[in-house]
């Protein structure tokens, strides 16, 4: 009740148009860079701020006197100039915006819902760029896994038992509260599936944006945990193919190609992927799950005089296949099977419509249907989930505001065709609002409210407060909100099991959260440092608990999950060696299911986690090397031990280039850390839940190395 309070105090108070002021005079601003308009740039002086038109022009209304007018437009480097406001005539100011080199200080951001650099982003927006992404790409082409394991706060924890799947958890929440989208839609459905990080080629990626913490005062019901937004390449001509095999019986095959930038133009990726099943240690289970995949994902790009569109359509199909392998049985003389064939196709547009110099609507539609089909030894099962999103927002200036307003409508459904009592079917229309306020040129607050009317849950509404303040070279951040959750009886222990077990949800309330973050940076020459603090409570958690041998039920939690930590990291560009260090210390407990009124720690979230990640650019070479600990985790029901042992990863990646051809080769896990090596990954029988193995907690695919040839076909990066 107290934030709502505080948050209805500051947004009231920013929405208060200012007083006049007498003699005021026109300044009429014009941005160009290469002898053309660039709309949309934003110019600004002191506290006002206004985005350029199509023509590239703006008005700011001053005061007579002394005013720095800045102009700034992404992937440009930013002007400003300081100009003296007479009463006797209006005046013109004209800036010529210089190319930029693209660093972290010129990244845009979207992920927060309006499009600003990301150090003038009240909410804290973490960026993973294209240097990175470029590392990434050559170790795992096929997905975003390993890409997003380097956000320090984000693991990406294997889940889904004998098939392999992997949940995005953000600071110690599950991995079902993270709203994966791509570019700013959901195309992997309203509830990330633990597979959908794992379907993702990263080769047409530009950044991935994560917002951490509850941002369903942003996305809704789907975001209690945080966002990641993987951001596509735009259109440049540049064309390129990949091919990877890896020492365990992987193969990928990639492709990018994408039309010259121009006003109507396109984009299109595609990849075929391939995994052998491996027993590494003997033990009559797979260690690593046996796929065959294939991708695709075309996207269309207008750019127009007034504004952006971007048309995309999507298709992934994929086999996996784990367990036993064949001719072999597990302690019980049981052969035990499992095989799932998904199917997905998606479509979504997107993109903002300049109405004039200073407002714009953007439009967010997406529609996404999901089949599966999964084979349990002889049981078969067929599912489908299907997302369906329309949203239309306006966006605009006025003075020192930056506001936006909007309505969405969402619709989820998900039918279990042999287990009809499983299905659901909600709608969920919304109205949000925002409004960042720049209070003067180092002080801006932002405030967000969302109230979602959900067919099932009634009225979810969550605001959030975010405060920027950046004197001289530091940066400080406050962000407080809420989030919500609607809850279903897909969750990580019925994505390992199937829902044949499952007994028919009884009445759920909506899972809640509230948060509370600190953020502080500084730049020291070519040296960001950054420490955040952080603190979140998920009241009315679901849990999937086994009551009785094979069966599951879902209901409410007794106690909420409780979680705190700190995060630190520096990141150093000196010349040719670039490097980024973390740190993090997080504390999540919740209510024990085995024991009514007591607390445990989290399973499977250490409490100490560092990395170190530095690449030497040299000549026509690259040499990049990673080092990662993890510390001790509680483990949830093994036989073998309570906790976890900490274990050290080792990677060194090499790359040569030679004209349009790079080779690359890289080693995984040099320290060989398996999970086999400590205990079996295979229990002597069957748990109560029906889990025939324990959690992953480390490796189970030991040392790998893996290389191939990327080809430049056309254009350039």
């Amino acid at each position: 009740m107290r934030l709502r309070l505080y948050f209805g105090l500051i947004l009231g108070l920013a929405l208060v148009p200012g007083g006049t002021v007498a003699a005021q005079v026109v300044v009429r601003v014009e941005v160009r860079a290469a002898g053309s308009p660039l709309g949309g740039a934003r110019v600004s002086a002191g506290a006002q701020e206004v985005a350029a038109g199509p023509d590239g022009s703006a008005v700011l209304r001053l005061a007579p006197g002394d005013h720095v007018v800045r102009a700034a437009h992404a992937g440009y480097l930013p002007a400003q100039r300081r100009i003296e406001v007479s009463t006797t005539a209006d005046l013109t100011v004209r800036f010529e915006l210089e190319p930029e080199v693209v660093s972290a200080e010129a990244i845009m951001v979207r992920a927060a819902r309006g499009e600003r650099r990301v150090e003038d982003e009240p909410l804290r927006v973490e960026v993973v760029g294209a240097e990175e992404i470029g590392e990434k790409l050559l170790m795992t082409p096929g997905d975003v896994a390993m890409l997003l394991n380097e956000t320090v706060g984000v693991r990406v924890q294997p889940a889904a038992g004998a098939l392999g799947g992997a949940g995005i958890r953000i600071q110690g929440l599950s991995g079902r509260y993270t709203q994966l989208l791509v570019d700013g839609l959901p195309l992997a459905g309203s509830q990330s599936s633990l597979l959908g990080a794992l379907q993702l080629p990263p080769i047409d990626l530009a950044q991935v944006e994560v917002i951490k913490g509850p941002a369903s005062a942003l996305y809704g019901a789907h975001a209690l945990g945080g966002v990641v937004n993987l951001v596509s390449r735009r259109p440049d001509g540049t064309r390129e193919g990949l091919y990877n095999q890896t020492s365990r019986g992987g193969t990928d095959a990639v492709l990018y190609w994408s039309g010259p930038a121009r006003e109507l133009s396109y984009t299109v990726v595609g990849g075929l992927h391939e995994q052998s099943m491996r027993d590494l240690d003997d033990d009559v289970w797979a260690d690593i799950p046996a796929y065959r995949r294939a991708t695709v994902r075309p996207r269309a790009h207008w750019q127009g005089p007034k504004g952006t569109l971007v048309a995309t359509a999507g298709g992934v199909w994929e086999k996996r296949e784990g367990g036993t392998p064949l001719g072999k049985r597990t302690p019980n003389n049981v052969t035990w099977r499992e095989r799932l064939e998904t199917r997905r196709v998606d479509a979504g547009l997107t993109g903002p419509y300049f109405l004039n110099g200073a407002t714009h609507l953007g439009v967010r539609a997406a529609a996404v249907r999901d089949r599966r089909e999964r084979r349990l030894n002889t049981a078969v099962t067929n599912d489908a989930r299907s997302t369906a999103l329309l949203e239309a927002a306006l966006l605009g200036t006025r003075g020192a505001h930056q506001w936006l307003a909007g309505a969405s409508f969402e619709r989820n459904t998900f039918s279990a065709y042999e287990l009809p009592l499983l299905g659901y079917r909600y709608s969920a229309p919304a109205l949000f609002v925002q409004d960042e306020f720049r209070l003067r040129d180092d002080v801006m607050v932002a405030g967000s409210a969302r109230a979602d009317f959900h067919s099932e849950f009634g009225t979810l509404f969550n605001p959030r407060l975010s405060l920027l303040y950046r004197p001289g070279r530091w940066t400080a951040r406050l962000s407080g909100g809420t989030g919500s959750f609607a809850p279903g009886p897909l969750t990580e222990l019925t994505e390992a099991l199937g829902l044949r077990t499952l007994r028919p949800p009884g009445e759920l309330d909506p899972e809640r959260a509230r948060s509370l973050a600190l953020d502080v940076g500084r730049l020291l020459g070519p040296v960001e440092l950054n420490a955040s603090l952080f603190a979140a409570e998920v009241s009315d958690p679901v849990q999937t608990r086994a009551p009785a041998s094979n069966q599951l039920e879902i209901v409410n939690a007794d106690g909420p999950v409780r979680t705190r930590g700190a995060e630190l990291f520096a990141r150093a560009a000196l010349g040719r060696l670039h490097a980024l260090a973390t740190m993090a210390w997080l504390e999540a407990t919740e209510a024990n299911p085995d024991s009514a009124g007591r607390r445990r720690d989290v399973p499977l979230t250490p409490r100490h986690s560092a990395g170190l990640v530095a690449a030497w650019e040299a000549g026509p070479g690259r040499l990049a090397g990673e080092a990662y600990y993890v510390g001790e985790q509680a483990l949830d029901d093994n036989p073998f031990r309570a906790r976890s042992e900490p274990y050290w990863l080792l990677g060194l990646l090499g790359e040569l280039r030679l004209g349009r051809v790079r080779l690359f080769l890289n080693a995984e896990n040099l320290l060989d850390v398996r999970q086999t090596r400590t205990d079996p990954l295979l229990r002597t029988s069957r748990s109560r839940e029906g889990l025939w193995v324990v959690d992953a907690w480390a490796p189970l695919e030991g040392r790998t190395f893996n290389g191939g040839v990327r080809v430049q076909l056309g254009g350039g990066r």
